[in-house]
């Protein structure tokens, strides 16, 4: 038996055999060494009897009274002992706090550089495993293998079942990559939200929009995998916002191997993108394309494509005439907002 398992057995009370075996020994009835061992053993443990090692048959109680006083000391010098290292374990704490400061990197307080890769990932992982309501992502390509596949989506459909609202922006070249179709066709099915955005954007991962996870853009010989863990509430919710404006401009996916552009000419559903009306409304204010692509975070040659759809997709000859057919279109009538807090989104 170890010490642990020993000190439990001490604080064990006397059994009800023992109890009986003590009261047939004052009685001085027969004991069977065999058939009353545990209950014999537990006695001459407390101190209630002695045996001779020749006569093992013959058992001779002992005061219980100075038996308990023993006990009682033994008890009281093991509570002492707890209570000395129940009052080193802060101190304790405090020195090996300081060794684990000093192993990671920090910018202030609000952030940590995490710089391995299974240390990135279980970190997002604890964190998304206790989100409450609300995960952002917005990743350029989903799982890279079949392992991490499983366990992200292991992750966070069961976020999703706690009542998590999930969503997700990747790059539309993920369009074509049979693994990410299938990642995203299935947590779209479960009740994920995804979206993709021709031009490239910053990772992150947004919890509760209480802390982030965003690319590393400091340690210059950092591998491309480290990552920042930030908590300070006002940088993570400026990269919510980021987030947001990637989201307004990028167009749904569900899995589906087609771009959302080719989609939206269908005739089925809403025919404009949410980058497409973006776009639409500042033509409407008569914003200048310049200032458009500049806020869109677009070049102003794929701006010019996208006018080019619209104009084609409206039947319009001027931009005149696609603003006019626009503004008679129920499409402008949609709200491209993200649902508020605490709002179910759709």
């Amino acid at each position: 038996m170890g010490e642990r398992d020993s000190r439990a057995a001490d604080a064990r009370a006397l059994s009800p055999e023992a109890v009986e075996l003590y009261g047939r020994v004052t009685r001085h009835e027969h004991i069977d060494p065999q058939r009353d061992a545990d209950a014999l053993a537990e006695l001459t443990e407390w101190g209630l009897v002695s045996t001779d090692p020749h006569l093992p048959h013959l058992v001779i109680a002992l005061d219980p009274q100075e038996a308990g006083r023993r006990r009682l000391d033994d008890e009281l010098r093991h509570l002492a002992t707890r209570a000395a290292l129940a009052a080193r374990i802060p101190h304790l704490t405090d020195e090996l706090g300081l060794h684990f400061e000093r192993a990671k990197w920090r910018s202030g307080r609000g952030s940590e550089f995490l710089g391995e890769p299974e240390l990135v990932n279980a970190r997002i992982d604890q964190a998304v495993g206790r989100a409450r309501a609300e995960l952002l992502t917005a990743q350029p390509c989903g799982p890279r293998d079949q392992g991490r596949r499983e366990t992200v989506e292991a992750r966070d459909s069961a976020a999703l079942a706690r009542g998590v609202h999930i969503r997700s922006l990747c790059l539309d070249t993920g369009r074509d990559d049979a693994m990410t179709r299938a990642h995203v066709a299935t947590m779209t099915a479960r009740g994920a939200q995804f979206r993709t955005q021709v031009t490239q954007f910053q990772r992150c991962v947004i919890i509760d929009r209480r802390q982030a996870f965003i690319s590393d853009h400091i340690v210059n010989s950092a591998p491309g995998h480290a990552v920042w863990h930030v908590r300070d509430r006002a940088v993570v919710a400026f990269i919510a916002e980021v987030f947001e404006e990637g989201w307004r401009r990028a167009d749904p996916w569900d899995g589906d191997p087609h771009s959302g552009a080719s989609g939206a000419a269908g005739g089925c559903g809403t025919r404009t993108t949410p980058l497409q009306r973006e776009i639409l409304r500042d033509m409407a204010r008569g914003i200048e394309q310049r200032l458009t692509a500049q806020r869109l975070g677009i070049g102003l040659r794929s701006l010019s494509k996208e006018v080019h759809d619209l104009r084609e997709l409206f039947g319009a000859s001027t931009l005149q005439e696609l603003t006019y057919q626009w503004a008679l279109s129920d499409e402008r009538l949609i709200d491209d907002r993200p649902p508020a807090e605490g709002q179910a989104t759709a």
